[in-house]
């Protein structure tokens, strides 16, 4: 016949003792989550500190940025109103110097235009410069008049000859014989320090004559078959 085993059965003070470790570990347990949930919140805490650095600092770069921004704006605009106004100035001076370099012509032309015309064939009378001119609303301006008892002649003097400078005298000539209509002839002429070989040619075309400098003095430098046109 056979003996069934049996489990002993733990006593009280076993009970207490399994009860009491199990408690020890649970306390054990949720000690270790409080210490686990402290480090969190101390990372989160990190965190966020971290991200309150870089907001400030992100937002003073963009500070920097916007105020080195703005000074280099300032600084350009500066710099462009100084070389815009030294600029103004350039071509004011330039101009200037464009203005005296035509009166030097007109004193070099005037002196000797009445010579340079009567191997042209026309008898001059009287030379005058700076002549403004005005009639039923139209106003032009003459550098030199040379004027015999029927024609004139218009010269237009220039420190260096160029294209738009003859266009601009055949539309100085085409109103002149109009305000002045007293004259039965007017003649064109156009004089310079330095004439452009193929300006010299246009101006040719147009019926101008062509005064430049030689040396010292002023020549006509048309071609020997050259014809004047009379407006």
């Amino acid at each position: 016949m056979s003996t069934l085993a049996t489990t002993p059965v733990p006593t009280i003070e076993e009970l207490f003792r399994l009860f009491a470790e199990t408690r020890q570990m649970f306390a054990e347990t949720d000690r270790k989550f409080q210490e686990t949930d402290r480090k969190f919140q101390e990372t989160d805490l990190k965190f966020q500190e971290t991200e309150r650095l870089l907001k400030e600092r992100s937002a003073e770069t963009e500070r920097y940025f916007k105020e080195k921004s703005a000074e280099n704006e300032r600084y350009f605009k500066e710099r462009s109103a100084e070389t815009d106004r030294r600029m103004k100035e350039l071509s004011k001076n330039l101009g200037d110097i464009g203005n005296r370099l035509g009166e030097f012509v007109e004193h070099m032309v005037e002196p000797t235009v009445v010579k340079l015309f009567q191997t042209q064939g026309i008898e001059i009378h009287e030379v005058h410069s700076g002549v403004h001119v005005e009639r039923n609303g139209e106003g032009i301006e003459v550098d030199l008049l040379v004027v015999n008892d029927g024609a004139i002649v218009a010269v237009e003097c220039k420190s260096k000859l160029t294209e738009e400078h003859v266009n601009a005298h055949v539309r100085r000539m085409e109103k002149l014989k109009r305000m002045l209509p007293a004259y039965r002839q007017a003649f064109g002429a156009v004089a310079a320090m330095v004439v452009p070989a193929d300006v010299a040619e246009l101006a040719q075309q147009q019926g101008f004559y062509v005064l430049t400098q030689s040396g010292e003095s002023v020549k006509v430098c048309n071609d020997a078959d050259f014809r004047a046109k009379a407006w």
